[in-house]
């Protein structure tokens, strides 16, 4: 395979699904001339025109709800909102309007729109650009969740997210549009509800998130110098969620901890938490532990910014303590 960044695995996603498919439309902010704040859409504006690559105002409400209402006679449009932040302007649009059209009208309404979003701390854009809130939009009925950690994984899952007849909220962070990975040159999807397991491990499971899995990487080669084994999960979508591969792998390892860049409280760490907890209970030596975000506005200082999430050292620190190895 060659190695391309996430960015452009994402575009290759774009372009390969809008020649398959000539009712795609891409909405949004800066998308076209300027090629999206991060660039994934830059060049679509000259491929496919002004008439499937269409700028906006800067009215979220606007946009989506014009997206909803594509999607509902007919095309297949995906929003892309700038800043995941900026989700609550159009909160009506999505929340109660895109995510319960089909049930409402027994089925006899499709709204197969993709909103494609960034979400993450690590760039000092401070309280209203750097939030990781997946779980709200998980928590929506109607709505499916997807949140990839890989360019294999982003292309797949970007191309899958398009081909569904349902809406799609589709979270990249912000600091992952560089990293670079294996993509293979031929047609591929990913289907949702599939977790992958990134590294097997028999002692304890981590099963991680977005940017969150890279750490958990890193916290698993820390523990391997230790004697500690870690298996690695990345759920890859939140909704669906892949609950039997979670709870397999607590039953092999018997010690689970669950990370996620979001707010722990509440969040997405309780829910898979509480999942496994459920499903392995009679086969865990240990409580299931979570490791989310400190519960305050991000910070925009970095040197606070880098404390108030989980990291390397802290998931290893986490996994030697529920090993019985501090």
């Amino acid at each position: 395979m060659r190695e391309i960044t996430f960015s452009k695995a994402l575009r290759e996603a774009l372009i390969e699904e809008m020649e398959r498919d000539p009712n795609i439309i891409l909405l949004g902010e800066d998308i076209g001339v300027y090629g999206g704040v991060f660039k994934v859409t830059d060049g679509l504006l000259d491929r496919f025109g002004p008439e499937r690559v269409r700028e906006t105002p800067i009215s979220e409400a606007g946009f989506i709800g014009a997206a909803v209402g594509m999607a509902m006679t007919g095309k297949h449009p995906m929003a892309e909102l700038m800043f995941m932040d900026f989700a609550w302007v159009a909160g009506d649009q999505i929340f109660n309007q895109a995510a319960k059209m089909r049930y409402m009208s027994g089925g006899r309404v499709k709204v197969p729109m993709v909103i494609r979003t960034q979400q993450g701390g690590g760039r000092g854009n401070a309280a209203q650009h750097s939030q990781s809130l997946e779980t709200v939009f998980t928590h929506i009925p109607g709505l499916k969740v997807v949140v990839p950690s890989t360019p294999y994984d982003a292309k797949g899952l970007l191309k899958t997210a398009i081909r569904d007849e349902n809406p799609v909220v589709f979270f990249e962070d912000k600091m992952m549009y560089n990293l670079e990975g294996p993509v293979p040159d031929e047609e591929y999807t990913i289907p949702f509800g599939v977790a992958d397991i990134k590294r097997a491990g028999t002692d304890v499971t981590i099963v991680a998130t977005s940017s969150m899995v890279h750490v958990a990487l890193g916290a698993a080669d820390l523990l391997s110098e230790v004697g500690i084994s870690a298996e690695v999960i990345d759920p890859r979508t939140m909704y669906p969620l892949d609950t039997p591969s979670l709870v397999d792998s607590a039953k092999k390892t018997s010690r689970a901890i669950v990370v996620d860049e979001g707010y722990e409280r509440y969040g997405v760490t309780a829910e898979i938490a509480s999942v496994m907890a459920d499903g392995a209970f009679y086969y865990l030596d240990a409580p299931v532990k979570r490791m989310g975000a400190m519960d305050v506005p991000v910070p925009f200082s970095p040197a606070l910014e880098d404390l108030t999430v989980p990291t390397e050292a802290s998931v290893a620190d986490m996994a030697k303590t529920l090993c019985g190895k501090v």
